[in-house]
């Protein structure tokens, strides 16, 4: 569907543009401070504040849902400017201030608040973010680019897991339950890379000279608000919306792992292993969509993530969670920076940032009722008991297995030209 023919790809470190560093430095350092917390979160919900799945589901669903709008207008916003530096800087920065309020965070609702604050500095940010990387690269290296982007991410992620692993290990590393002054620490210590994160963004960032031709630059707004977007991307987008409807909040994954049996410090470890997978699988799989196209690469992920959730539901032990935790890091790899290449090859230059913000806002949109149906589905509501904590994962699978249909025989078919 993208595709374009076959491209090559290759990895020249000393010519990437300073843009792409700047973005995967602070990428790195965010989700250092971001992965420290809220992998915990949903056990600090659980174990300190005594929060149901349900209210679980409602917090992470609404956290994403409701910042889902924000992502359109800064996406829409940076192409109107031409500047995507000022809106991701805001962005990055919102969600730095909002971390340490964790420390004073005693009911879900609060949590609830901070959680939304959190992401809607993502929502501000996500957008111009992703334009700015599109904009500073050159089209055949697309791919690579965001799959570096993904990888510097994920490395942060996977630091930042283990700093939370220590700090966990250092007050009960055999503990079956998380305790309120282990969580307090792990969020004080996430303050100095969610600050390192906005500081070099600043530093080092600069904003395209136009991401346009030099026409369209003159008259941002004109072309900004008349562009119309291919039916391709449009199909692209829905299939995306139908997966993750599905795709329920990685807490749900977290909560099986201790339901069957991991102790916080191993749960820990199983996501350093997941991020180390996603962190040395994501540059190899955005340099393979270069060459063979996205939509392979994608639908690959989807397959391997249909998989992985059907074991999710059969797992009956800890390890076999950990084991397909570690297969769940080769979706993430295969799916995240692939996709936004995608999104940039099938819009015009000057209508990224819409397009990134139409795209972040159709995962968000449904990030709520799949989060919703995941927490009911493994609860139950009223008169109708739950199908058990098996059932999100087999609801999930279902749903990826009919995106893939979608990708591979209607997709395609559809014009790739307005």
């Amino acid at each position: 569907m993208d595709d374009e023919s076959p491209r090559a790809s290759h990895l020249n470190l000393a010519r990437l543009p300073r843009n792409l560093w700047a973005v995967s430095l602070t990428s790195m350092f965010t989700d250092i401070s971001s992965e420290m917390i809220f992998h915990l979160l949903p056990l600090y919900l659980s174990n300190v504040l005594g929060a149901r799945t349900s209210v679980i589901g409602l917090i992470e669903g609404v956290s994403e849902t409701t910042s889902s709008l924000t992502r359109i207008l800064s996406g829409w916003l940076s192409d109107r400017m031409r500047k995507r530096k000022a809106l991701t800087v805001l962005g990055y920065s919102i969600s730095a201030v909002a971390k340490p309020l964790f420390l004073f965070a005693a009911s879900w609702p609060v949590v609830l608040v901070l959680r939304f604050a959190d992401r809607l500095g993502k929502g501000v940010r996500t957008a111009p973010r992703d334009a700015l990387v599109a904009d500073s690269i050159a089209p055949e290296q697309r791919g690579m680019a965001f799959g570096l982007h993904r990888a510097a991410d994920t490395l942060g992620a996977l630091l930042g897991l283990l700093i939370a692993a220590f700090v966990v290990y250092q007050t009960g590393a055999a503990a079956t339950q998380l305790g309120a002054g282990t969580f307090r620490w792990v969020v004080a210590l996430s303050i100095i890379p969610a600050v390192l994160g906005v500081v070099s963004l600043i530093a080092i960032a600069r904003d395209p000279v136009s991401a346009a031709p030099a026409s369209a630059a003159s008259t941002p707004a004109k072309h900004s608000t008349r562009v119309r977007f291919s039916p391709r991307f449009w199909g692209f987008i829905a299939t995306v919306a139908l997966f993750t409807l599905g795709n329920s909040s990685d807490a749900f994954l977290v909560l099986r792992a201790q339901e069957r049996g991991l102790s916080v410090f191993q749960v820990m470890l199983m996501l350093v292993t997941f991020n180390l997978i996603y962190t040395l699988a994501s540059v190899p799989a955005g340099m393979r969509s270069d060459k063979v196209g996205r939509s392979r690469v994608i639908l690959g992920g989807w397959i391997v993530y249909a998989l992985v959730y059907a074991g999710f539901g059969f797992a009956r032990t800890g390890w076999q969670v950990w084991l397909l935790m570690s297969a769940y890091g080769l979706y993430y790899a295969m799916f995240e920076g692939t996709s936004k290449a995608l999104v940039a090859d099938l819009v015009p230059a000057e209508a990224r940032g819409t397009a990134y913000g139409v795209y972040n806002a159709a995962i968000g949109l449904m990030a709520l009722p799949a989060s919703l149906v995941a927490g009911l589905l493994w609860q139950g509501l009223g008169a109708w008991p739950g199908f058990g904590a098996a059932a999100p994962f087999w609801f999930g699978g279902a749903l990826a297995l009919g995106a893939v249909l979608l990708m591979a025989l209607v997709v395609p078919r559809l014009k790739s030209t307005t």
